[in-house]
């Protein structure tokens, strides 16, 4: 190539989504890579066209349904051979997915650096898939963009070094700014599912501590189907097969269950709604910028800024949720008081630090670098220090 380029690898739609600025931003210097592990091409590969992204220059197959080790294995295998032939200057991989960890091991076994967008999360819960995979890229990463002072002190007490430690703030904030829907296409959405402004819960479940176990998810659903208000439950494919599996048809059917959304009609309804309940870990990000309660239905969370900041409450199905769904449903001043607090990830300018970051050590000078955001959005990042 007559430049040198960076491999973005994604295989998730939230890594499309959280990746998408930096993309953006790279320009021609950025070259997708897909994997396929979310392979819904509905659900997925539409992502791109949305967010403004040229489709992947190269894609993996075979990788979409297979169990957790058989995706690694595959993905380490057909990135390594990639990245052999078509040697990028860097591999950026982002958050804890299976295609994070295989993206960075094998440009570490090709020699290739690897910056870490997302870095340092840590939940100390090994019964967590995502938890070994964050702690698989640690070591192996070059550069760690690293979301919250917290996510880097993580990262400095394991032994990496500082000066490869950037806080840049989370690109969920500038990705969930972009895809809010207007305030015309948000009425249309409560419109569609018959629902009023705050006057309604949002909730997802996918994690397999959540639908593995049939009752667990039963209390879950139970406890759900007991609140007053209409209850939307985008039914993930997990999920569905789950409830399917274990007999909960009736109990799904107690709510309002509907098919997946994609991001940005998620994030309308999300902004609307009195209360959100969820496993996912992106939702713990977005409640942040959509100013609105959330309910963490885990055992443990690798994002406790979300919970410090009064957004989020962690709530284990049985006694915890009973409690947190009626303290939270009955304080008449979160939303008052949530809209006056800041998102403890940033303002909107993580895409722009990590690109200023990887044409600074990887790619030097761009004759026609891309234009970065407005204005409000061009603090430099800081470099981490060691925490006290």
């Amino acid at each position: 190539m007559s430049a040198a380029d960076v491999a973005l690898v994604l295989g998730t739609r939230p890594e499309i989504v959280k990746l998408a600025g930096v993309a953006r931003l790279l320009d021609t210097r950025a070259r997708i890579v897909w994997t396929g592990q979310h392979w819904d091409a509905n659900l997925t590969t539409c992502f791109f066209d949305r967010y403004g992204l040229p489709r992947p220059r190269h894609r993996l197959d075979g990788v979409g349904g297979e169990t957790r080790g058989r995706q690694i294995g595959r993905m380490v295998a057909a990135l390594s051979d990639h990245f052999a032939e078509q040697p990028p200057t860097a591999v950026v991989v982002q958050g804890d997915t299976n295609t994070a960890a295989a993206g960075a091991l094998a440009a570490h076994c090709a020699g290739v650096p690897v910056v870490h967008v997302e870095a340092g999360l840590r939940s100390f819960d090994n019964d967590m898939p995502e938890e070994a995979n964050r702690r698989l890229i640690a070591p192996l990463a070059d550069l760690h963009c690293a979301p919250t002072p917290t996510a880097a002190a993580h990262l400095l007490r394991e032994g990496i070094d500082a000066e490869r430690v950037l806080i840049t703030g989370n690109t969920v904030v500038e990705a969930t700014l972009e895809s809010l829907p207007t305030d015309v296409e948000a009425r249309a959405l409560l419109a569609r599912y018959r629902v009023e402004d705050g006057a309604y819960l949002l909730a997802t479940v996918h994690r397999p501590e959540n639908t593995d176990d049939p009752a667990r998810l039963a209390r879950l659903l139970d406890q759900l189907a007991a609140v007053e208000l209409p209850v939307l439950l985008p039914l993930h494919p997990r999920t569905r097969a789950a409830v399917e599996r274990h007999g909960l048809r009736d109990a799904v059917a107690r709510l309002r269950p509907i098919d997946p959304l994609d991001h940005a009609a998620f994030l309308g309804l999300a902004r609307h709604c009195r209360l959100l309940v969820s496993d996912s870990g992106g939702v713990q990000e977005e409640c942040t910028v959509l100013k609105r309660p959330l309910i963490v239905v885990r055992n443990s969370t690798e994002r406790p800024e979300a919970v410090r900041a009064g957004f989020a409450r962690l709530a284990r199905p049985g006694q915890q949720l009973a409690c947190a769904l009626r303290e939270m449903l009955s304080d008449t001043g979160a939303a008052e008081r949530l809209a006056r607090t800041r998102s403890p990830y940033g303002d909107g300018s993580a895409g722009a630090a990590v690109v200023a970051a990887i044409r600074e050590r990887y790619l030097g000078p761009d004759p026609a670098p891309a234009p970065l955001p407005g204005p409000g959005h061009t603090r430099p990042a800081l470099t981490a220090t060691a925490p006290a």
